[in-house]
């Protein structure tokens, strides 16, 4: 199969570099600089456009492990992100449009576009500063219904909770296999995690009968979802290392839910786990932390904000690995029963290598926020 060929003018890349204030002294020191590509079309030149001529603005929201410049990358037998938006362009499925490429990784793998203590402040970090730095520095149509923001998995959760809590800056979402129903997501993978974290606990188990613990101090930090040191010393193992396994990119994963979910600048490492470390119990009160944050519950307590919307589209694949294609139906029926307008697809694939989704949500939000 041939790669497709992008075409001859397909626009233009700047990469900018910013400096946060909302980011410094985050609690994991990850860098307050950070580069910030953007993709302006063929008509952003006056000389095509027309003078002072100002765009729509979607903002992508990468997934987990993923920096914004990463969709920019050459890609085998397909198109990237930009490449994309061109050849739609060019066909006259959508009109011109800047997109915007944050970056938003973390020493945890990233985050969920939202504001964590644990973590960094990074809904702020989005909309107090390069939202305003990108309608400064480029001829954007500055305001919320001509921006737009749209993602996949982490990325995809992002857009849908950005919707939802942050309808004053955006016009209009799309949420591609955006993680959703956490009792079906997160929590059935909680065993491998809590396995791999084993191999960290100090003292290490010796084969043999297993006693009742004596520290009865320990123990009921592990019954309050404290680390007792195994999180730590994983993490830093996994920060050392030159390649991360499988097993340890979906424990690091579900450490970054917790600090996403559940941060506690009390608590070990500024947030608490939804589980006994040693015996897999769940630990209620904590995991009804991680539930206030699954947008399959949140739609009737932000109806209103998602009724203000232009334009809400979701998929999901019907073989998603991750099982997330039953909370993106629980989630359609319940924006349906809320009388909530929006454009729900399936499809049949998985969970990874969907960038192809875009040839529908990107036109789609285009007809919501052009002018």
């Amino acid at each position: 199969m041939a790669r497709k060929r992008p075409l001859r003018d397909a626009g233009t890349v700047v990469v900018l570099e910013h400096r946060s204030t909302v980011l410094a002294d985050n609690p994991l020191r990850d860098p307050q600089v950070r580069k910030l590509a953007v993709w302006l079309p063929r008509e952003y030149d006056e000389r095509r456009g027309g003078p002072g001529r100002r765009f729509p603005v979607l903002y992508d929201l990468v997934g987990f492990t993923g920096s914004g410049i990463a969709h920019l990358n050459w890609k085998p037998f397909s198109e990237n992100v930009a490449e994309r938006a061109a050849r739609l362009i060019h066909e006259g499925r959508m009109g011109p449009v800047i997109l915007v490429f944050p970056d938003c990784f973390t020493a945890l793998g990233g985050n969920q576009y939202v504001n964590s203590s644990a973590i960094g402040l990074y809904a702020d970090y989005l909309l107090d500063e390069i939202v305003p730095f990108v309608d400064r520095e480029f001829r954007t149509l500055a305001s919320r219904e001509h921006r737009g923001c749209f993602g996949k998995s982490s990325g995809g959760y992002g857009a849908m909770i950005h919707g939802m809590k942050y309808a004053s800056h955006w016009g209009a979402i799309a949420n591609h296999s955006g993680d959703a129903y956490f009792d079906f997501i997160y929590r059935a993978d909680w065993p491998n995690t809590l396995n791999e974290l084993a191999k960290f606990r100090r003292p290490a188990r010796k084969a043999g009968p297993v006693h009742p613990p004596r520290e009865a101090a320990a123990e009921r930090g592990l019954r309050e979802g404290l680390d007792d040191g195994r999180v730590r010393r994983f993490l830093e193992a996994v920060w050392a290392k030159h390649k991360v396994s499988h097993a340890e990119g979906h424990a690091i994963m579900n450490v970054c839910m917790a600090a996403t979910y559940d941060p506690d600048p009390n608590a070990p490492l500024g947030f608490r786990l939804p589980f006994h470390l040693d015996t897999g119990e769940l630990i209620e009160d904590r995991w009804r932390r991680w539930l206030e944050h699954d947008p399959v519950l949140l739609v009737r307590r932000h109806a209103r904000n998602l009724k203000r919307l232009k334009g809400i589209y979701i998929d999901c694949g019907w073989r998603d690995q991750y099982h997330i294609h039953f909370g993106s139906r629980q989630r359609s029926r319940r924006l349906a029963a809320a009388g909530i307008e929006h454009r729900y697809e399936e499809f049949d694939d998985d969970h990874s290598d969907i960038d192809y989704r875009m040839e529908a949500s990107l036109p789609f939000l285009y007809r919501a926020l052009k002018p």
